[in-house]
């Protein structure tokens, strides 16, 4: 069973720091490019960051270029979203989610597997 748990979210001022984590588990991991998206209230879901399977190469969106990496380690299955200076439009409920191509896409519809989610809330 495919299993994408994100955890790590929570309530910080603007400016602070988070780390999102997201535990992989009933695929293998290694072959799948990985990325974090996150849907505002009345929005659509954007990408924010992938890291493809082949060379490991990152892609980001560029609201949070500059701000947010995207890492993986594959012997624990494991993505994560370390997100500096963040700002009260990084509100969202982030997701991780897998995709059997070997680049990161962007697209949501691209992507084969995804998590429930996890809130973040930057106040100002």
């Amino acid at each position: 069973q495919v299993q994408l748990v994100e955890s790590g979210g929570g309530l910080v001022q603007a400016g602070g720091s988070l780390k999102l984590a997201c535990a992989a588990s009933g695929f293998t991991f290694s072959t799948y490019s990985l990325g974090w998206f996150r849907q505002a209230p009345g929005k659509e879901r954007e990408f924010v960051a992938g890291i493809s399977w082949i060379g490991g190469t990152t892609e980001y969106a560029d609201s949070v270029k500059g701000r947010f990496t995207i890492s993986s380690a594959n012997a624990k299955n494991t993505v994560y979203l370390q997100m500096n200076s963040l700002k009260p439009e990084d509100t969202a409920v982030y997701y991780c989610a897998a995709d059997r191509a070997g680049w990161a896409r962007r697209g949501a519809r691209d992507y084969d597997y995804w998590g429930q989610g996890t809130q973040v809330i930057v106040s100002s």
